[in-house]
């Protein structure tokens, strides 16, 4: 994204990770009347030789509402935490972990932010700090012990559970977590936490080219502020992708290219700060004056307008893909021209916007950091010369993918076995029950087992099939039904076979939306057993390195379109039809210690364009010597008849 500012005021910024300082400890030393006062330093302080850390717990008052279970009991809390550089080498990008253990939620937090998210942030299993806008800790030495730029005061806000009494708990550790660092277990002592922390003698860090501000960090997704957006995650995927970012100071976006806003009012400009500043200027020609712009991609029709277009890697319709699967679709890029209003005019005055996220439809979610100042971007000359430009400013912002919370992914598994005649469908409410009237059914029942054939169909087919099953198996059914997984897309995992020197398994992927969707692709981590893997043979297949125990698949060329549901045969009789698509994986036993019946056939995770999908609790166990091989080939024939039916449909 490139942001042009009026007066000829650019600015470029980066977001791939998080970093963020706002120092300020004690007073710098001031030669006035106050002179004389100096504020006595911590007695750890004084004999520290490194980086000192602190924890101050302040008081707390009980929430609303009140209850007598004392551990669900909310409570406010305030505290000062501290870090100070009393060593003799700059520390670059610095990391304070607080180790929290009362379910904190941090609310705010001045001189720093936290590296996991924004404002509020659940911190149960602890958080790290990070200084904005102040990043670095220089030396007392290099700055005549100016504790403005030596150490940083973070006043941090929030709320806690449990605990006795009116004092604030304290954490269970803090400790900075920078490369090359070390730190004992801190001391506490009345209502503070120290430690001091050194260099460890034995690290050895990579040589690095010496920057200026931050180096740039990696992340799932790098979004360089001005410049891209990088899929860096093998696995992560964005379609039709949303951009926001929380404007702070008056800016509006005055125009676009590569990227259009989602709205477009210019009644908002003009009841703006930015109306009354720029009173002559024709806003119905602004592209957006919201304090929260979505972005979006141009779609591909537009890559050749000489207007919006002509950027490479622009106008791919919001799809981001990994870069094993399409380097050239890995990629974003737009433009931005970018006004600010006073007291911002100087050309020196950059400032940027916070808060960012991104989202997309049936991808993954990704939490971003905050802006980080790195390096200024270098672009090729425009002039053709063999020449850098440089950006006056870059920032970088990092978004990492998060692991869905249970019964709340978009994609779910159930699993099935050569060895057993019952299929485990997909866990009861796996991608949510919010839209579900759970008088009619139990959202919290574990899922009940079905024949083979039964996971073709829509759920609301299944119930007589079920019934009948459970009958046949001498299995209880419940009068209240577990309610369906809710899910837009699920996949089956079926142990196909079992041999000395090998097995195979049959994957499956199902799409119960109306909606088509265009290059998919799937991958499962199996562990120790995805070390033997040997060929996936409708899908192209490989490996995922570093580990090699995940098996990325895609559609092969002209195959890769999963169609929605459409109608049975007979609309009037026939249930419903999902869009599918099968193929067999073998696999190598050349670890003797593969019990596949026992688990080691199942994957330990499944991810369905980039998103993590819910696995059933238990797999299928295999209860007699007896090989049901046969069984399991029936669901193939019907997968495989159906989907030449589906194609022959579509045409």
């Amino acid at each position: 994204m490139k942001i042009r500012y009026l007066h000829s005021n650019l600015l470029l910024l980066v977001l791939p990770l998080i970093i963020l300082l706002f120092p300020t400890l004690s007073r710098a030393q001031d030669y006035g009347e106050d002179a004389t006062k100096t504020d006595t330093p911590p007695p750890g302080l004084a004999r520290c030789n490194g980086v000192y850390m602190s924890y101050n717990s302040g008081g707390r008052e009980k929430l609303y509402p009140r209850t007598k279970n004392a551990t669900a009991q909310a409570w406010s809390f305030k505290a000062t935490a501290m870090i100070v550089n009393t060593g003799i080498e700059e520390v670059k990008g610095w990391e304070m972990f607080v180790g929290y253990r009362h379910r904190e939620i941090i609310v705010s937090a001045t001189g720093a932010v936290s590296s996991d998210g924004d404002f509020p942030y659940d911190a149960s299993n602890g958080t790290t700090f990070i200084g904005s806008p102040n990043t670095d800790l220089k030396t007392s030495i290099e700055t005549a012990g100016d504790y403005t730029k030596i150490s940083t005061n973070i006043e941090i806000t929030g709320t806690l559970f449990g605990g006795r009494g009116t004092a604030t708990p304290l954490p269970k550790s803090i400790k900075l977590v920078n490369d090359g660092w070390q730190c004992p277990a801190a001391t506490s002592k009345g209502g503070t936490m120290q430690v001091c922390c050194k260099r460890n003698p034995k690290f050895k860090a990579k040589k690095k080219a010496k920057t200026k501000f931050t180096p740039r960090r990696h992340g799932d997704l790098n979004i360089i502020y001005d410049v891209t957006i990088d899929n860096d995650s093998p696995l992560g995927r964005l379609d039709h992708w949303n951009l926001t970012w929380e404007w702070m100071r008056g800016e509006f976006i005055h125009s676009l290219r590569g990227a259009y806003s989602a709205e477009k009012n210019p009644s908002e400009c003009l009841h703006s700060k930015a109306g009354q500043f720029y009173g002559d200027l024709d806003f119905s020609q602004v592209a957006t004056c919201q304090k929260k712009p979505i972005i979006k991609d141009l779609p591909a029709e537009r890559k050749e307008d000489k207007l919006l277009g002509m950027l490479p890697f622009c106008c791919k319709n919001g799809t981001l893909l990994p870069a094993l699967m399409d380097a050239s679709k890995s990629r974003a890029i737009f433009q931005l021209q970018v006004y600010k209003v006073p007291p911002d005019q100087n050309r020196t005055a950059f400032f940027p916007p916070q808060h960012w996220k991104i989202d997309g439809i049936v991808n993954p979610q990704y939490k971003c950091g905050p802006p980080v100042r790195v390096d200024p971007t270098g672009f090729p000359d425009p002039s053709g010369l063999q020449a850098t430009t440089y950006a006056f400013a870059t920032w970088q912002v990092i978004c990492n993918i998060t692991k869905p919370k249970p019964k709340a992914a978009r994609c779910c598994v159930s699993y099935s076995a050569f060895y057993n005649d019952s299929a485990i469908p997909c866990n009861t409410c796996a991608c949510g029950c919010g839209d579900i009237d759970t008088d009619t059914c139990n959202a919290n029942a574990r899922q009940l087992l079905l024949p083979p054939d039964s996971l073709l169909v829509p759920f609301e087919n299944r119930t007589l099939k079920a019934k009948v099953w459970a009958k046949r198996k001498h299995m209880a059914f419940p009068k209240k039904l577990p309610c369906p997984d809710n899910c837009g897309i699920s996949l089956n995992w079926h142990v196909n076979s079992d041999y000395a020197d090998g097995w195979s398994a049959r994957v499956t992927v199902f799409n119960w939306g109306a909606n088509a969707v265009e290059d998919w692709f799937a991958a499962v981590d199996l562990g120790k057993a995805g070390l033997g893997y040997e060929n996936v043979y409708s899908f192209n297949g490989s490996r995922v390195p570093p580990k090699n125990q995940t098996i990325f698949f895609q559609g092969v060329r002209g195959m890769n379109f999963l169609i929605g549901l459409t109608n049975g045969t007979h609309p009037g009789r026939d249930p419903k039809v999902p869009g599918k698509m099968q193929s067999v994986i073998s696999f190598k036993k050349h670890l003797g210690s593969l019990n596949i019946p026992r688990g080691d056939g199942f994957p330990k995770r499944v991810f369905f364009n980039g998103e993590e999908c819910e696995l059933p609790k238990f797999f299928p166990k295999k209860s007699s010597g007896k090989r049901l091989s046969g069984i399991g080939f029936l669901p193939s024939i019907l997968l495989v008849i159906t989907t030449f039916l589906v194609f022959m449909c579509s045409f």
